[in-house]
């Protein structure tokens, strides 16, 4: 059982790449949120292998996951394989750590932790912003030899160490982390352009359903989990972010 999250699809390709290894289904975190009265309950067999793929926002996991995990509960669960992907374009930081202690307080063992680098697509801060081309580029081509060792260490239960924390950890995961999920969720500076066509891509794709018309513009209420699939993947790149992201790349894998 695969459970994702995804906003400019890198975790997603990761996900795929996953489901066709293992011919297993694929779960969308951000859609399991979205039904009503959802109690987030899900049989697993004897002998099958979870996994949580989703995307490091502030060295820890994406906004919506961390919801997730709190509310996520696993029938005939008899400590199978829990294992999780995370994409990062540098580091992640403790979210390891992070998961691991969401899930213990449900009885459900995190077997291990895994990470490959993509392409950043972060541009809402400064110093904050796209990989160049020449990087990006390289990530992606490195990305399907990264997914190929994790799936051999997971296949022949090595102990390679295919995670990559980075440098003063907790201090990211622990300080700056709880930070972002608290304050910088809570407020945004989107806007879009004048060369806005009006054509709901960025209103389709919001996992938090974020963005609405109201008097023939573009809005964004306070729900908004900084995911950045908006500003990424505009057509037409007419959306920004207050004046930090002007300037600025826009980035969303091929494959979408």
């Amino acid at each position: 059982m695969i459970f994702y999250f995804s906003g400019t699809g890198n975790s997603l390709w990761v996900a795929k790449e996953l489901a066709a290894t293992y011919n297993d289904k694929l779960i969308s975190i951000s859609e399991e949120l979205m039904i009503p009265n959802n109690n987030f309950t899900y049989n697993i067999s004897s002998d099958e292998k979870i996994f949580f793929v989703f995307p490091v926002h502030s060295w820890g996991p994406a906004i919506l996951v961390f919801r997730f995990l709190k509310k996520i509960n696993l029938i005939n669960y008899q400590k199978q394989s829990v294992f999780l992907i995370c994409t990062c374009g540098d580091n992640c930081g403790y979210t390891t750590k992070i998961v691991e202690r969401i899930l213990d307080k449900k009885s459900i063992l995190l077997t291990k932790g895994y990470s490959i680098q993509m392409p950043n697509n972060y541009v809402l801060m400064k110093g904050f912003s796209t990989d160049t081309k020449e990087i990006e580029t390289q990530k992606l081509n490195n990305a399907p030899n990264s997914f190929k060792k994790i799936i051999e260490d997971i296949q022949d239960n090595k102990k390679t160490d295919l995670y990559t924390t980075g440098t003063h950890p907790f201090l990211k995961s622990f300080l700056v982390y709880p930070l972002f999920r608290k304050f910088a969720i809570k407020r945004n500076s989107f806007y879009a352009k004048n060369i806005c066509t009006a054509c709901g891509t960025c209103i389709d794709i919001c996992p938090t359903k974020t963005i609405f018309w109201k008097d023939n513009k573009l809005k964004w209420n306070n729900t908004c989990i900084q995911c950045t699939a908006c500003i990424n993947r505009c057509p037409v790149e007419a959306i920004e972010y207050g004046k930090v992201s002007q300037g600025k790349g826009r980035y969303y894998h091929p494959d979408l």
